[in-house]
């Protein structure tokens, strides 16, 4: 490694942006910038032999782009020292994956990889409830934010450009503006809300009847009672009705058809059929009874 590469190693790696970001941010500006050749040297030198003091500095050299790019994504309502965070591990995976010899710039190539990382993060912590879950969703997502800065709220013309704009129909746009324009709401009660305005809260109104004692104790006695009831109509059929029922109702997984048990009787399909008819009206009179 030359010495002006060598010098540039000695640079102290710059303090967390969680603790101090202006001091964060000021320190990364203080950094120097690498020239062409002194990049590519050290991208060489990490690609080639695997020297992770090479690929330190070239990282170090670029934190104030990932700086620059969280500054785009101030209007989400997160943290900047977390999106600058999360930005500098897109960083890191930038450098370890960068090629020299495609002939292109760092910044060029760490750009993606910096914003996806920052888009990971906006889509886990801007709601509760994930907003964007499938590709074509979180490229609508980030595509419509930035539109909505010009629009404002939507007419049904805007609507209709911007989904021809981003090659998607003009309904999933809705879609994602009322996803993107809905709140979040806790289901229990604030903690240090009022008692006043606690009635709000879900966990006030709405019931889950599932968890009902009661209720499951009904369901429970009434399929108790009805599989009694089944079982003493069903011993009451003939042997052929009730072999017919059970082939034909009970047996999911191997579950007879009229031809199958027209061949084991040695009778037509149809006169299958008839039995089975016939022994249901016989089962459900007795149920009933």
């Amino acid at each position: 490694m030359s010495s002006s590469a060598s010098t540039a190693l000695q640079t102290v790696w710059p303090a967390s942006p969680g603790r101090d970001l202006t001091a964060y941010i000021a320190s990364v500006n203080n950094i120097a910038v690498l020239t062409p050749e002194q990049e590519l040297e050290l991208a060489r030198e990490y690609f080639c032999n695997d020297n992770v003091e090479a690929a330190r500095q070239l990282v170090l050299a670029h934190l104030r782009f990932v700086v620059h790019i969280a500054r785009t994504y101030s209007g989400y309502g997160l943290s900047q020292a977390d999106l600058i965070q999360e930005g500098n591990v897109g960083l890191m995976k930038a450098v370890k994956r960068f090629d020299p010899n495609v002939g292109v710039r760092l910044v060029s190539f760490a750009v993606h990889w910096i914003r996806a990382e920052m888009h990971e993060f906006i889509l886990r912590n801007w709601r509760i409830v994930k907003i964007a879950t499938t590709k074509a969703q979180r490229k609508l997502f980030f595509n419509l934010r930035s539109a909505k800065k010009q629009l404002g709220w939507f007419n049904n013309e805007e609507a209709e450009a911007l989904a021809q704009d981003l090659g998607v129909d003009a309904k999933v746009v809705r879609q994602m503006e009322g996803r993107m324009c809905a709140y979040d709401r806790s289901f229990d009660a604030d903690p240090e809300s009022s008692e006043d305005g606690d009635f709000r809260a879900p966990a006030n109104y709405l019931e889950d009847r599932s968890a009902d004692p009661a209720i499951q104790l009904e369901e429970s006695e009434w399929e108790e009672v009805n599989g009694a009831s089944l079982h003493q109509a069903m011993a009451q059929l003939d042997e052929r009705s009730r072999d017919i029922l059970q082939k034909r109702w009970f047996f999911e997984d191997a579950k007879a058809t009229l031809h199958d048990l027209a061949a084991e009787y040695g009778i037509s399909a149809e006169r299958v059929r008839q039995i089975e008819k016939d022994a249901m009206k016989k089962i459900k009179a007795r149920m009933a009874a």
